[in-house]
């Protein structure tokens, strides 16, 4: 739902062949969406004569060993974030896209939807004057043992297949958009703890960034909480006014200037990465800039990693 669907739904795009280890399940999709191959074998897809592009959706552990196949066999690549396990390997593949001339962008999808563009345009319009601050708080629950048994959540907690833990596994979208706004980073630094011990990884991390603009950025993230104390809230605060926003639930952008608040809404487009996916069509047709190059994405990298080693 999150992208599949959109590959067939952008213009001069289409979804040719999908693989998946387990062949049943394979197939399986396949058949629902009328995809004409499959394939159990990731190198015989990549290696396909029928694909030009490569959409790599794996865990951040396989990222970098098939985007060096896909670069490779000369085929551009759109890259699930995050990018990879860590800043070394962002790093090693987007060396690789530059050095083979092989197109590289990193699936920060967020980027490209209207909400946060809107975003985006506030700031560049100094909406709420010269921006100073910006801080992220972002808390979700514990997860239960029979929740971390689920297989869609076994391996998000496990370093050695994500990098890290939940943080790894969605603040690669806060952090993207954070830079996304602000752009290139003079400092960062952050602390991370494994306090409630359900997992190998740290559930607890607090990062500050400084950038070249001068705005300095502020963020907490708990995997540990309450039900009752979860939030999901960034707050840019400028020399008129404050700017109000979640990243992952509601699509609500609230201006309080001057005492007086505004209200934004949208609503999110069904497969939430069409308007990213239909910008890298265009990038890999030579019809427009790249929305997420490889260098961005081992720059989100190097947070993470700044905030949690």
């Amino acid at each position: 739902m999150k992208s599949g669907p959109a590959f067939n739904k952008v213009e001069n795009s289409s979804l040719v062949a999908v693989m998946r280890r387990n062949a049943a399940k394979a197939k399986d999709y396949a058949v629902r969406h009328n995809v004409p191959n499959w394939y159990d074998d990731a190198k015989k897809l990549i290696n396909d004569a029928n694909v030009n592009a490569i959409y790599i959706a794996t865990p951040p552990s396989s990222h970098e060993q098939y985007t060096l196949d896909a670069i490779a066999a000369g085929k551009p690549v759109y890259v699930e974030k995050p990018m990879a396990i860590n800043a070394a390997s962002a790093t090693r593949m987007m060396k690789a896209a530059n050095e083979n001339s092989v197109k590289l962008s990193i699936a920060h999808y967020r980027r490209a939807q209207p909400y946060f563009n809107k975003i985006k345009e506030l700031i560049r319009d100094n909406t709420i004057g010269k921006i100073s601050v910006v801080q992220l708080t972002f808390c979700k629950k514990l997860l239960l043992k029979e929740e971390l048994a689920l297989p869609g959540n076994t391996w998000r907690v496990d370093p050695d297949i994500s990098g890290g833990g939940l943080f790894h596994d969605l603040a690669p979208h806060q952090l993207d958009l954070i830079y996304h706004f602000f752009g290139p980073v003079k400092t960062a630094q952050g602390v991370s703890v494994n306090q409630a011990a359900m997992y190998k990884s740290d559930d607890v991390v607090a990062g500050n960034i400084l950038f070249k603009s001068g705005v300095v950025f502020q963020g907490l993230w708990r995997f540990n909480c309450l039900g009752e104390e979860e939030q999901d809230i960034c707050k840019i605060s400028g020399s008129e006014g404050e700017i109000s926003f979640s990243f992952f639930d509601e699509q609500k952008i609230v201006i309080n200037k001057h005492g007086e608040t505004q209200h934004i809404s949208f609503t999110p487009p069904r497969h939430v990465q069409q308007p990213m996916i239909e910008k890298v069509v265009q990038y890999f047709l030579g019809e427009g800039p790249n929305p997420c190059s490889g260098e961005d994405g081992a720059e989100v990298m190097r947070l993470l990693d700044a905030f949690t080693c």
